[in-house]
């Protein structure tokens, strides 16, 4: 579904960046990589390579104006296209409750979630625009839709990230320029895991316990891992999704339905 096309994924890293890319070259897609780790990098160069398809690592902090330019530059560079953005990278911030949280506070989630996303969207877009057409991925979160408590501030940037979503789709639908968000809730992997574990622990019960008992909350008593959420990512990207645009797709396996 991808053959010939390009696309940029941030955050590379164990988890969705990992699962995320490798959906992608599976459909065709060749891939220019962003992330912090250029370890993280090369692990998933080498698994795009190994599926047939060309990769490309940039080491890039999506908070520097700079690295975001670089990265549009070197994907323009290396393959003269960029059909696919996945703004996957992340920062969750301090566990604070709102009432509580300093400006730092607020201001830490937002940097990566919304100006970080928004400023490598910025430098990617003028590809996008000659092309007249390009589609855009935007990774949110469940926290839009039930916010924890202590979880304010990093539901405050994903919310933002939401409403700016809506705003490019409606400002970009012009240029063939279509702009989604994916929204996963719980999401099986290494790092809750590793969480259900702990709780576990403290609780004096088993691990599967606690799985039992998040997963009896989705209407599939399932959570999704990344490569299912994945999938999703890969639908947006590509021409399955031509006519949709500034809409969010949640995938939870049915733990909240909007």
């Amino acid at each position: 579904m991808l053959q010939g096309r390009v696309a940029i994924v941030s955050g590379i890293g164990p988890g969705m960046g990992r699962d995320v890319s490798l959906a992608l070259a599976r459909e065709g897609a060749d891939l220019v990589l962003a992330a912090r780790p250029a370890s993280k990098l090369a692990e998933v160069a080498e698994e795009v390579r190994a599926a047939g398809r060309r990769a490309l690592e940039v080491p890039a902090d999506i908070t520097r104006v700079d690295d975001c330019r670089r990265v549009a530059a070197q994907a323009q560079e290396a393959f003269g296209r960029a059909d696919v953005l996945v703004n996957n990278a992340f920062d969750m911030g301090a566990f604070v409750r709102m009432e509580d949280a300093t400006a730092e506070d607020l201001l830490r989630p937002l940097r990566v979630n919304l100006i970080g996303s928004l400023q490598l969207t910025h430098e990617v877009l003028p590809l996008m625009k000659a092309q007249r057409r390009g589609s855009i991925v935007m990774i949110n979160s469940m926290i839009v839709r039930d916010v924890l408590p202590s979880m304010g501030p990093y539901g405050a940037s994903k919310a933002a990230l939401l409403a700016a979503t809506q705003g490019l789709a409606r400002e970009m639908g012009p240029h063939g320029i279509r702009v989604n968000s994916v929204v996963p809730g719980y999401i099986w992997g290494e790092s809750l895991r590793g969480y259900f574990a702990q709780q576990a622990k403290q609780r004096g019960v088993d691990p599967q316990t606690v799985y039992d008992e998040v997963a009896a909350q989705t209407a599939l008593r399932h959570l999704p891992t990344s490569e299912e959420i994945a999938d999703a990512v890969v639908f947006f990207a590509s021409d399955l999704s031509r006519v949709v645009t500034g809409q969010s797709l949640d995938v939870n396996g049915g733990h909240v339905f909007h």
